[in-house]
Formats: C-alpha cells, structure tokens, sequence
C-alpha cells in the first residue's frame, strides 16, 4: 500500500479529507519533536528514525516505522 491509499484510507474512515489526515499526523510529529519533556526511550526512539529537515516529514516517519516492522517480521532487530 502506498501513502496515497494510506491518507485515502485513513480520511475516508475519519470522515475527512486527505489533506486535513497529512495536517493532523504531521502535527502530532512535530508535538513530538518538539516536546521537550520526553522519556528516554521516546528520545531514543525519535533518534533512530532518519529524516532530512528539523523534523520527519509523515511520509519520513511512516516509511521508518514500516521498515523497522518489516524487519522485526523477519526475525532481525531494527537500529
């Protein structure tokens, strides 16, 4: 499943639209990074997904989430 028919998926169910689902998830991101009374395992964590800019794009986040599910599937500890 590509990100298009993730958003797709994910508005349609919430009765939204696509953009208003990129809005809401990249906020939460941004909560997220920003925050600056985390646990160290959250920072641990947000240090292990790559991203270009200050701050991982939803499209950056999802794609490292998938791929550390992909190889936690296939018996191998994610970095």
């Amino acid at each position: 499943m590509n990100m298009r028919s993730i958003y797709r998926k994910i508005a349609k169910e919430q009765g939204i639209t696509v953009e208003e689902v990129k809005r809401q998830m990249q906020a939460a991101i941004d909560d997220a990074y920003l925050k600056s009374n985390k646990a160290e395992g959250v920072s641990h964590f947000q240090k292990s997904i790559p991203y270009q800019g200050q701050i991982p794009t939803t499209e950056e986040f999802i794609a490292s989430i998938a791929d550390k599910i992909l190889l936690q599937k296939k018996g191998n500890k994610p970095q």
